[in-house]
């Protein structure tokens, strides 16, 4: 028998994870013990650019793993949607949710969900055009990050163009400045979107419970003086639309 003293196992000579190895939070702020993945029809690929950075109050990672069929890509470009997915898909069965300019905010319609044509202008037959959507697509990271995804990548002017038009601002508040009213995180556009073309309002509720454990999380880290919790900066995004 060894006569060595064992080990002093204190925090200051072992490695202590400080992050979620699922969701990348710091452990303050992680809530994947409340995530129960939901059985979605309509197929979730988010797109997140390489240079989003927010590890702390994006919602990417914990939006895609919300959902049994869902897939989260980082990058700037790819040749194709089949190719990111890894088989043959009809992009045009796929929606993909990108606001564009400040016009498109003006369109004066009552739907939750609006598919716009390549000039940005209302495309008629919105139900049924709707209603063959196979997957959607949700580009993650600031404004100039999410266009600069949408010009990089010819192929999704074959998908439909979506826009949410949000009745509420987003839960973030004065966490994150958005700079218009309509302005969505990833988390709550995917709630939106997918909750609406799949009529399971249990979508939304369940994304929106996890995102109010992370906020209130947050709150309390930012409240305790915890560095995983810096004050808001202002962000150049948007995933949703005014309602008129």
């Amino acid at each position: 028998m060894s006569n060595d003293p064992a080990p002093d196992l204190t925090p200051s000579n072992i490695d202590v994870p400080r992050e979620c190895g699922r969701c990348g939070k710091p452990l303050e702020l992680c809530v994947c013990d409340g995530v129960v993945p939901i059985d979605n029809r309509i197929e979730l690929l988010i797109l997140q650019h390489p240079q989003e950075q927010d590890r702390a109050l994006g919602t990417a990672r914990l939006t895609a793993m919300h959902f049994a069929r869902s897939i989260l890509k980082i990058g700037l470009s790819w040749p194709s949607l089949s190719k990111i997915l890894g088989r043959s898909v009809d992009p045009a069965r796929w929606a993909i949710l990108y606001l564009g300019s400040s016009k498109v905010a003006a369109l004066e319609t009552d739907r939750d969900v609006v598919v716009l044509d390549r000039k940005g202008e209302l495309e008629d037959n919105q139900t049924a055009l709707l209603k063959g959507i196979e997957g959607v697509i949700v580009l993650d990271g600031t404004w100039s990050q999410a266009k600069a995804l949408w010009w990089r990548n010819a192929w999704m002017l074959k998908c439909r163009r979506v826009i949410l038009g949000p009745a509420q601002p987003s839960r973030y508040g004065k966490l994150r400045r958005e700079p218009r009213r309509d302005g969505l995180s990833t988390l709550e556009a995917a709630a939106m979107l997918l909750s609406r073309l799949e009529r399971r309002e249990e979508i939304a509720t369940s994304l929106h419970a996890s995102f109010d454990r992370l906020l209130a999380k947050y709150r309390a880290a930012q409240a305790a003086g915890s560095d995983v919790a810096p004050k808001p900066v202002a962000r150049r995004s948007g995933r949703g639309r005014r309602r008129k």
